[in-house]
């Protein structure tokens, strides 16, 4: 079992940051990528970024290189999600989950899922 909790999530202004957390727990964490994902009202459920926990590699949606930066911090099992130039298409739930496989896309093959923290950005 693996538990996950995002925070970091609120309200930004177009052209803005934000840096979300995943704090994951369980007895086997670190054989786990952790994926970040967002979905926004009516739309699918969509990648952003995944991360291994060791080796460390990632894996960015085309759409957010460049843009959204994944990371990890092993001491505190934390996974960030450093989001700039925030647009109001931007805006939606951003939940992390977790997968044995990497790098996995697909938000069917995540086991384990957070509960998710709102990002709304204005224009």
């Amino acid at each position: 079992q693996v538990q996950l909790i995002e925070s970091g999530g609120g309200l930004a202004q177009a052209g803005g940051s934000l840096t979300l957390s995943c704090l994951a727990s369980g007895r086997t964490v670190d054989s786990y990528a952790i994926g970040w994902f967002r979905q926004s009202p009516g739309k699918e459920r969509e990648f952003l970024a995944t991360v291994s926990w060791a080796p460390e590699n990632i894996y960015y949606q085309d759409s957010v290189k460049g843009r959204f930066t994944i990371s990890r911090d092993n001491a505190k099992n934390t996974v960030f999600l450093q989001m700039n130039s925030l647009q109001p298409e931007d805006t939606a739930v951003y939940y992390c989950a977790a997968t044995v496989s990497f790098p996995m896309m697909n938000a069917n093959r995540f086991a384990y899922w957070g509960q998710g923290t709102q990002v709304t950005v204005s224009s």
